[in-house]
């Protein structure tokens, strides 16, 4: 039988802290599940008697939580078990849920909702005109010292503190706000308060100037003056327009230590600071926490979120945002659609853009040349050329603003989709325009467009005309118009070109080298390949040498290997994977094809071709899109000589092959497909053209096997 107790029994809850006991409630998002606390009962009986003494009050609780602990301790676990290491990667993998509060108890507040009201008092001070026109004179006095205390001399009345406030804050140029503000110190005619540090900061701000700001913020807090919610607020703006956003966060966490809760205004900035750092999980448990309390978004903080989901190319992210100013009963300003049309275009969705800029107009709200250029280059991505063009029509008609940014945008659509008659309908109308004449770049589209349709006669007259009327000859135009005559095998008017561009001071640079590679790829041998390597010698010697190392038998594969190597370091990054394509390209031309296959070796291990194969039980898969003719005819062979080894050993191999080349918009975009076709035809390799998708060749396993047993001896590199 139990035995019963006698006396009280005091029983003490205690909770068991866990990693996440010191979150703070504003950043635990919904998103993210915690850790279940662990629950532990302390039972103690306690005795009236004297001689014993009372039980032990459990610990308290500020004793197991640390109050205000940093920001970045509470984000440690956060960061090292759930955060992607490489943010801009991150997206939203669900759509935020609605927070839960409490009915029965009170909302906990996450932010001040309230934004401090600005001081009023210099509106009833009678000398606010002497001391404006004062303010005006110290912005206009010279920036030094010496000039500044001989114009302080001429100050209408005296320098009280209602004064003081009201030239510090009729300052425009923050060197001279620094100055007076100093200049009031050194008086000490009154207490410096919180409210002549913030009007300094401001001014800093303004003129972008973080450390400056910061370094009064350490004065505030050396000299024991308070730092209230506008400084705060105005150190972590400073920081954000510096692009310092671990600043920002670092004094954000500085204010929460303080026990200050953020406005609005510090909210929307510390939440944009964490969206330009890719945290996304941080945005959303801020954001959605900040909604709990009651918190109404503006169009800044919508805005950020459409700009965070679309770097990340998160759709699922997006509909999130449009769906929030739906509940919201928000209105989408200019900003916030141009933002969304940017996050769309990135997430690949030219059709839905479509339909928000229609919404937009619908709504009265006029696009203006943001707008304009971000749909035009979805459309130029998505090859929706005859969508462009209309837009371009709707532009004129509709009188909407258009810049040099949007023009020139247009053009290089056009050349990318082949559009000769459009472009130049285009450029007519940059011509007879008052505004836009055509600059550097708008000539450089055109002669992109005429280039890449091999039009030579008109790109030779157009880039008469160009130096004709003064406009800059740059370096892509004359790259453009190389390609052009380099296709057309008019080296004497190539050489022309080259000379001429040098005379009006062009630097050659890695894809005018590229373009001549690929030229001298064009000739086996004689006085035009001659000429164009005397340019490619002025352009890029290296180049040069490594090209005749390459024709030397005797030179060994670690040779080449290293001087590749050097060649890559030496060159862009994007221009990497072309000039491997020219190098195997003239390799090929020179029937060099063991120095082919070496190069198109190195250049798949040092990365230049990611994706090239690729394989499924089902399908191999051989993406050629990226490559040139001879480095796609170079692939293929490696690819069936791979293949023929795996016959041979009687490995599992995939009922489908597939080699994807891609097709173009216009005749030059489509060499590729042809060039492959033919080399299939040259080894009787079994791949047909796809009848339902363009630039891809299908075989089957059984016709593989059967051509491998008896056309393999064909893969030879010395055929």
């Amino acid at each position: 039988m139990a035995a019963t107790l006698s006396r009280a029994v005091d029983v003490h809850c205690t909770l068991q802290p866990t990693s996440d006991s010191n979150r703070p409630f504003f950043l635990t998002s919904p998103l993210i599940r915690l850790p279940n606390r662990r629950r532990f009962f302390t039972i103690s009986c306690s005795s009236s008697s004297s001689s014993r003494s009372p039980p032990k009050p459990p610990p308290d609780y500020e004793d197991i939580h640390p109050q205000n602990p940093s920001l970045s301790d509470q984000l440690k676990s956060l960061s090292t078990t759930l955060l992607n290491q490489t943010p801009q990667q991150a997206q939203l993998l669900t759509k935020p849920k609605s927070t839960w509060v409490n009915p029965t108890r009170p909302k906990p507040s996450v932010l001040n909702l309230q934004r401090q009201k600005k001081s009023q008092q210099h509106l009833y001070n009678p000398q606010v005109r002497d001391l404006k026109h004062f303010a005006r004179k110290l912005d206009e006095c010279e920036n030094s010292e010496a000039a500044f205390m001989a114009a302080i001399e001429e100050m209408p009345h005296p320098p009280s503190r209602e004064n003081s406030l009201l030239v510090l804050n009729s300052l425009r140029q923050w060197q001279k706000t620094l100055l007076f503000f100093n200049w009031i110190k050194t008086q000490k005619l009154f207490p410096m308060e919180t409210i002549f540090y913030n009007v300094a900061m401001k001014s800093l701000r303004f003129g972008r100037q973080f450390q400056l700001t910061e370094d009064l913020a350490f004065d505030m807090i050396d000299n024991g003056i308070e730092l209230d919610n506008i400084t705060y607020s105005t150190i972590i703006t400073c920081a954000k327009r510096c692009s310092l956003f671990d600043k920002a966060v670092e004094w954000f966490e500085r204010m929460y230590k303080t026990g200050l809760m953020p406005d609005e205004v510090t909210y929307s900035g510390v939440i944009d600071v964490y969206a330009q750092l890719g945290k996304v999980e941080e945005v959303m448990s801020l954001y959605e926490r900040g909604r709990a309390s009651g918190w109404a978004p503006d169009h800044i903080a919508i805005a950020v979120l459409g700009k965070m989901f679309g770097e990340a190319g998160d759709y699922d992210g997006i509909r999130y945002v449009l769906d929030e100013m739906k509940s919201l009963g928000m209105q989408p300003n200019l900003v916030v659609y141009n933002t969304l049309l940017e996050a769309l275009g990135k997430a690949g969705k030219p059709g839905l853009a479509r339909s928000l800029f229609l919404e937009m107009i619908e709504l009265g709200v006029t696009p203006n040349e943001k707008t304009l250029t971000a749909l035009v280059k979805i459309y130029g991505k998505a090859r929706w050329g005859r969508d462009a063009l209309d837009l371009w029509e709707r532009m004129r008609s509709n009188g909407w603003k258009m810049d040099y940014i949007l023009c020139n945008t247009l053009l290089s659509m056009c050349a990318d989709l082949g559009l000769e008659e459009d472009a130049e309908r285009l450029f007519d109308d940059m011509k007879g325009s008052m505004t836009f004449k055509p600059n550097s770049w708008s000539y450089t589209a055109m002669l992109n467009t005429y280039g890449s349709l091999g039009n030579v006669d008109k790109a030779m007259k157009l880039f008469d005309e160009m130096s004709e009327t003064g406009v800059e000859v740059n370096v892509m135009a004359v790259t453009c118009l190389i390609q052009c005559l380099g296709r057309a095998k008019r080296i004497d008017d190539l050489v022309r070109v080259f000379e001429f561009a040098m005379e009006r001071g062009v630097q050659p640079d890695d894809r005018m080298c590229g373009s001549l590679m690929s030229i001298i790829s064009y000739f086996e041998e004689g006085k035009d390949v001659d000429k164009v390597i005397a340019l490619l010698q002025q352009a890029n010697p290296e180049l040069v040498s490594f090209i005749k190392l390459l024709e030397e038998e005797k030179t060994s594969f670690e040779t080449i290997k290293e001087e590749f190597r050097g060649i890559m370091r030496a060159t862009e990054v994007e221009a990497r994977r072309p000039f491997c394509n020219c190098l195997i390209d003239i390799c090929r031309d020179g029937n060099l094809h063991e120095r082919a296959h070496e190069l198109l070796y190195m250049g798949t291990v040092y990365g230049l071709y990611p994706g090239l194969h690729t394989k499924t039980p089902d399908e191999w898969r051989l993406n050629l899109r990226s490559l040139s003719v001879g480095a796609a005819n170079t692939a293929f062979e490696e690819w069936m000589r791979t293949v023929t080894k795996v016959i041979e050993q009687k490995e599992e191999l995939p009922k489908l092959f597939t080699a994807s080349t891609g097709a173009g918009t216009h005749k030059l975009a489509q060499g590729l497909a042809s060039a492959f076709e033919s080399q299939v035809k040259r080894l009787a390799a079994p791949f047909r053209q796809s009848e339902e998708k363009a630039g891809v060749f299908l075989a089957t396993r059984e016709d593989i096997i059967a051509w491998a047993q008896l056309k393999a001896p064909s893969l030879a590199i010395t055929s």
